[in-house]
């Protein structure tokens, strides 16, 4: 072999190696990325810095997998090129971005030709913004009715017009038509499913075979509350109720005092016998708010305070004589004679 066969040979061995090298951090970084989305876990952290503790969890799975992998360890963090680490945030976003137009063409394949429904709410992130959730819904290849997330869109308002076109947007992205569409799912907020110029009629104006459903978990919880209301007591029960929580919950020092009453409690009837004990059970739980439009809310408030009774009763009478106000303490005493009646315990 001549000299320059033998620096041939050579750069090419170099460039095999570094092309595996790649693949290799690449492959490292895009299955740490599958992995936190798969469980819908944060990436970043505060402080990424090489003296943090915690990194986030993007770069600390990273670690973790050059930990138990050699190969994984030669090439990535401290072992790759500065400019080719392949852990940036853009290079993270890129990932993610890259699975998503994967899943998404997935679910255009899976849907093909054929007709499909949409499923739409209304949601708040944790920064308030206004959110909508889309969900197709169709019969699959195999026969099988199925249901897809298809994105979140962030709106600026809420009218129907606006939640029309952002739909629309979204539809024409992944190459859906309205004229496919052949059934809607809203709750029953007017902007919705009104009659006039609800999102439900201008679909309708469109597509007359968009067919309009009511969310019948919806429909049945709208229907209890307002049957229940009417009635005198129990709309009393769910308003004694609803101060109960505005006192008991009013701060994280009465929260406290009422889970560890709660505890104090269970242990006792652990000794005592009144409690089985067993996987899953005898859980610290909370006082829970009900919401007219959550469906069993109304139910789960209920069976958490009949658990958490005693305790709550205890931490009324501890507002009664170290309230921070007269008005408070006044309110707890009323809240206690009414909450330890006949009439309450029966509703």
């Amino acid at each position: 072999m001549n000299q320059s066969q033998h620096i041939g040979f050579m750069f090419k061995k170099q460039t095999d190696y570094a092309t595996t090298a790649y693949r290799t951090r690449l492959n490292a970084s895009v299955d740490c990325v599958r992995f936190l989305l798969r469980q819908g876990l944060a990436f970043r952290a505060h402080d990424e810095s090489d003296t943090s503790r915690n990194q986030g969890n993007f770069l600390q799975l990273l670690h973790f997998l050059a930990e138990h992998n050699n190969e994984i360890n030669n090439v990535v963090l401290k072992n790759a090129p500065e400019n080719l680490k392949l852990t940036a945030p853009k290079i993270q976003m890129d990932i993610t971005r890259a699975i998503s137009i994967a899943i998404t063409d997935f679910i255009k394949e899976e849907i093909g030709e054929n007709y499909f429904s949409l499923l739409v709410d209304e949601a708040r992130d944790i920064s308030s913004k206004k959110q909508m959730a889309i969900v197709v819904r169709f019969v699959n290849k195999k026969g099988m009715v199925v249901e897809r997330f298809l994105g979140i869109i962030h709106v600026a308002e809420t009218t129907a017009r606006t939640l029309k076109k952002s739909i629309e947007e979204l539809l024409s992205t992944y190459g859906l038509s309205i004229s496919k569409l052949r059934g809607q799912g809203y709750d029953g907020a007017s902007n919705m499913s009104g009659e006039f110029n609800g999102l439900k009629t201008l679909f309708l104006n469109e597509n007359n075979a968009a067919h309009y459903i009511h969310c019948f978990s919806h429909q049945l919880q709208l229907a209890l509350v307002y049957v229940a209301k009417n009635h005198v007591q129990i709309a009393l029960l769910f308003l004694v109720i609803s101060n109960m929580m505005n006192i008991v919950g009013v701060s994280c020092k009465r929260r406290d005092q009422l889970r560890d009453k709660q505890r104090e409690r269970t242990l006792m009837e652990l000794q005592n016998g009144e409690l089985v004990t067993g996987q899953g059970l005898n859980q610290e739980i909370t006082l829970k708010r009900s919401g007219d439009t959550r469906w069993g809310s109304h139910y789960e408030s209920i069976i958490r305070l009949i658990t958490m009774f005693p305790s709550v009763i205890d931490i009324l009478e501890v507002v009664v004589e170290d309230g921070i106000s007269s008005e408070q303490k006044r309110e707890a005493f009323a809240l206690l004679g009414t909450m330890q009646s006949f009439e309450f315990s029966f509703c």
